[in-house]
C-alpha cells in the first residue's frame, strides 16, 4: 500500500471520527410541551411559593406559561374557564428523591434497576439508563399533584451514580421526560447501606471503610480533574468524569445519610476535597446539627414523621422538619416511595401539625415551599418552575380544598399548561395496564 493511499485512508478515518463524535450533551432531552388550550382559573386561593396567599384571585395560562395572576382577568375566546371559588391553587409538587421508573416493580426484585450492586463505587452509572417510562407510579404521582421528579439510583453504594430530573409526563422514552438542561446530581450513601457489601466479601465492612472509600475515590478524581484542566490527554473514565464533575461544581450531591455524626463526617470530607454538599437526604437526626447545616448552606430533604424502621432512624423526631425551618436550613420533603409520592401535600400538613404541637406555627406559605420551590432551587430549575410567577412553566395543581388537608384532592394537574389530570372529566382517565395484579400495599392510591 502506497504512502498516498495510507494518507487518504487516515484522512477518511479522521473525517469519520469527526462526523461521529459524541454529542456535547449525550442523551439529550427531547421533551417538548404538547400544544395546550389557554385556561383561566377564577377566584381561587393561590399559594405562589413566592409570597403570601392570594385570596379570590385568577390565574391565566397561555402557550404553556403563566401569563398573569390577579383579579378580574380576561381570557382569550378559546380559553377553558374554571370556577375555582373556595378551591386552592399551588405550583406542581416536585419530589427531590424518587425511584420511580428505576424501582419499577417493588414486588419483583429482578426488576429493581436502581442499584448497580457490583462495587462500592459505581459513579459511572446514570439513573436515566434504567428508567422505565411506563411505570404506573408516574401516573399515580401525577394524580397526587407531582409534576417534576428527581430520579436517583439506590443507596447500596458509596457512590450510586448520577441522578436525572424529569417532567412527569407520559412518554415512550426517558429522553422525552428529561427536564431540558437540568443539571446532573450524584447519589452517595453513608451509614449501614453500603456496608451490606461485607456480606458478599467486599469492602467496606465498617464506617471506617466507608470513609476510606470516599477519600480514595476523590483522590483519583482530583488527579483526573487536574489533568483535564491542564489539557493533558487521558483515557475517558465515566466514573472519574462524574466525580470530577462534583469537584468542579458542575454536579451536585444527594447524600443518603441519617445520623448527625455521619453528616458531620461528610461535611469534613467535603472540606478535605473542596466540593459543596448539595442535600442530605432522609437526615432523621438533622435537627441535632441544624445550626451547622444552616451555616454551611446544606439543604435537607426528609420525611414528616418516620421513625424506627432501622437503627439509624431510632433518634428521629416528628419536629425535625419544623426545627430545620426555624434554624434557617433549606428544608424539603421527599417521598423515597411509590406510595408516599402520591401524598406529599399531606406530608407537609403532618409537619405543620408537629409544629403546632410544639406551640409554634408553620405557615402555609412556608410549608408549600418544602415541596415546590425549595426542591426546584436545589435541582437548578427554579428559574423555570417551582413557583407561580408570570413567565414560568404552567406546572399547576388545582386542589379541591386546603392542600394541607386530608380532604384535599388534586382535581386538575397542568404540566406546561397541558391538562394531564382532570378528575371532573366525564370519562375516567384510563389506568395503566401495568396496574393489573398490583397489590393495594404496593401501588394503590
Amino acid at each position: 500500500m502506497t504512502p498516498r493511499v495510507l494518507v487518504l485512508i487516515a484522512s477518511l478515518m479522521l473525517g469519520f471520527c469527526q462526523a461521529w463524535a459524541a454529542p456535547e450533551t449525550p442523551y439529550p432531552s427531547t421533551y417538548k410541551p404538547a400544544d395546550s388550550q389557554p385556561a383561566l382559573i377564577k377566584g381561587a386561593n393561590i399559594l405562589t411559593a413566592e409570597g403570601p396567599v392570594q385570596e379570590n384571585t385568577d390565574l391565566l395560562i397561555q402557550d404553556g406559561k403563566i401569563v398573569a395572576i390577579g383579579q378580574n382577568l380576561s381570557a382569550p375566546a378559546n380559553a377553558i374557564i374554571m370556577d375555582a371559588g373556595g378551591k386552592w391553587v399551588t405550583p406542581g409538587i416536585i419530589d427531590i428523591h424518587s425511584h420511580l421508573g428505576v424501582f419499577s416493580s417493588p414486588g419483583v426484585p429482578s426488576m429493581r434497576n436502581g442499584n448497580e450492586k457490583t462495587g462500592k463505587n459505581t459513579a459511572e452509572v446514570w439513573a436515566e439508563h434504567s428508567i422505565w417510562p411506563q411505570d404506573p407510579g408516574f401516573e399515580l404521582a401525577r394524580k397526587g399533584g407531582v409534576t417534576t421528579l428527581a430520579i436517583l439510583p439506590g443507596s447500596a453504594n458509596l457512590f450510586g451514580g448520577r441522578s436525572v430530573t424529569v417532567k412527569n409526563v407520559p412518554s415512550v422514552s426517558v429522553q422525552g421526560m428529561k427536564f431540558p438542561d437540568a443539571p446532573y446530581g450524584l447519589k452517595m450513601a453513608c451509614g449501614e447501606n453500603p456496608i451490606f457489601y461485607a456480606a458478599r466479601g467486599n469492602d467496606p465492612f465498617t464506617r471506617m471503610g466507608n470513609m476510606a472509600g470516599y477519600r480514595s475515590a476523590f483522590i483519583d478524581a482530583q488527579a483526573y480533574l487536574e489533568k483535564q484542566q491542564r489539557g493533558e490527554k487521558q483515557k475517558r473514565d465515566l466514573r472519574l468524569e462524574t466525580l470530577a464533575g462534583v469537584l468542579s461544581g458542575e454536579i451536585t450531591t444527594h447524600i443518603h445519610c441519617y445520623r448527625a455524626d455521619e453528616m458531620m463526617q461528610m461535611i469534613d470530607l467535603s472540606k478535605e476535597f473542596g466540593f459543596k454538599i448539595g442535600t442530605f437526604h432522609h437526615a432523621t437526626e438533622a435537627y441535632k446539627i441544624a445550626d451547622t447545616l444552616a451555616e454551611e448552606g446544606i439543604a435537607v430533604a426528609t420525611w414528616a414523621d418516620r421513625w424506627g424502621f432501622k437503627l439509624e432512624a431510632y433518634d428521629a423526631v416528628p419536629l425535625n422538619v419544623a426545627a430545620l425551618e426555624w434554624a434557617g436550613v433549606h428544608t424539603m420533603l421527599h417521598s423515597d416511595s411509590a406510595i408516599l409520592v402520591q401524598r406529599l401535600n399531606l406530608e407537609a400538613g403532618m409537619a405543620m401539625a408537629s409544629a403546632r404541637h410544639a406551640d409554634r406555627e408553620i405557615s402555609r406559605e412556608e410549608a408549600i415551599r418544602w415541596i415546590t420551590i425549595n426542591p426546584a432551587i436545589k435541582l437548578g430549575i427554579d428559574d423555570r418552575t417551582g413557583s407561580l410567577k408570570e413567565g414560568k412553566m404552567a406546572d399547576i395543581v388545582l386542589w379541591s380544598d386546603d392542600p394541607f388537608s386530608v380532604y384535599a384532592v388534586a382535581e386538575k394537574v397542568f404540566i406546561d399548561g397541558v391538562l394531564l389530570v382532570d378528575r371532573e372529566a366525564d370519562e375516567a382517565e384510563p389506568e395503566s395496564d401495568f396496574l393489573v395484579g398490583q397489590s393495594v400495599r404496593e401501588m394503590a392510591q
